[in-house]
């Protein structure tokens, strides 16, 4: 008996996934390995899956639990069960575990399959149509639980698209009202106009977020202006709780400005007496005259 295991998440809750997988006939619209999916009744189905060659079963469904897990068993044809088992972790979140066990064909295929990895091929298989699935399920519209409302039908890697249905398939799909061929012209419709709204959607999402980004950045330069002034403020105040002068630029031809206006009270007399704002004089000749004095000498004293 050989064992398979694969594993996947997606992005949807866990009840929409289980019913999306119970929807056997749909697997070669969207799995790459899978060739045939019909049914007998609610319980028997019959399968034809193409890995290296072909095989085909009947199986009998068992081990079903709403939301939690699937299970089959081979009745004829290649002997096989296998089980699904679904895991939410949270409200838009799921864990799909796929667990088949199988006895490899007698003979020299079965011979050759151990040599030449047949069982390798066949997990990375496994695998490759679990994510085709968790694709399906996140292209379909939140709450659908068919898969033909899914956007992710029919890809070039699907059975249908190369072209590998078994005959039984075709007629069960020819029979299916969604698969005439005016249902999947209106099927075709729709998913353009989804898109279309999509992006549309997707164009107002990024804009609006730039915008918000933008304001977020006015608010932030405002915010951090704002804090400036505040603290310059508040240094001002300091100042004059401390008694201190605010600063004041130094002006040439401002007067009170001048050296002699600045020393006035440092003992120099020379301070109390204001520059001419000529500087290009010289230094000694650069004060404003003084009070005009009489040529004349005094006249000598009498003594």
């Amino acid at each position: 008996m050989v064992e398979h295991y694969a594993s996947v998440s997606i992005k949807a809750p866990v009840h929409q996934v289980y019913e999306l997988f119970t929807h056997f006939n749909d697997f070669p619209k969207f799995m790459g390995f899978v060739k045939e999916v019909t049914y007998y009744d609610e319980q028997r189905s019959h399968w034809v899956v193409q890995v290296i060659r072909q095989f085909e079963w009947d199986a009998v469904n068992e081990d079903w639990i709403p939301d939690q897990q699937i299970g089959w068993r081979s009745t004829s044809g290649l002997k096989n069960t296998g089980k699904v088992k679904f895991r939410s972790l949270g409200p838009e979140r799921t864990i799909v575990d796929v667990y088949i066990q199988y006895v490899p064909p007698t003979g020299t295929l079965g011979e050759l399959g151990e040599t030449f990895g047949v069982n390798d091929y066949f997990d990375s298989v496994l695998q490759k149509d679990l994510s085709n699935f968790a694709r399906m399920v996140e292209e379909a519209p939140a709450g659908a639980l068919d898969p033909m409302s899914s956007h992710y039908l029919f890809h070039k890697e699907s059975a249908v698209t190369r072209g590998l249905l078994t005959s039984r398939q075709k007629e069960a799909m020819a029979r299916d009202p969604m698969m005439s061929p005016q249902a999947l012209a209106e099927r075709q419709a729709r998913i353009t106009r989804e898109g279309e709204l999509r992006r549309q959607a997707d164009q107002e999402r990024a804009l609006a977020r730039q915008h918000q980004i933008e304001m977020e950045r006015q608010a932030q330069e405002e915010h951090q202006a704002q804090l400036a002034s505040e603290a310059a403020k508040r240094r001002l105040e300091q100042r004059a709780r401390e008694g201190i002068q605010p600063y004041t630029e130094y002006d040439p031809l401002q007067w009170s400005t001048t050296y002699g206006w600045l020393a006035r009270g440092l003992g120099d007399k020379d301070g109390w007496r204001a520059r001419h704002p000529n500087f290009t004089q010289d230094p000694m000749t650069s004060r404003l005259p003084l009070k005009p004095q009489s040529d004349s000498l005094p006249p000598p004293s009498s003594e």
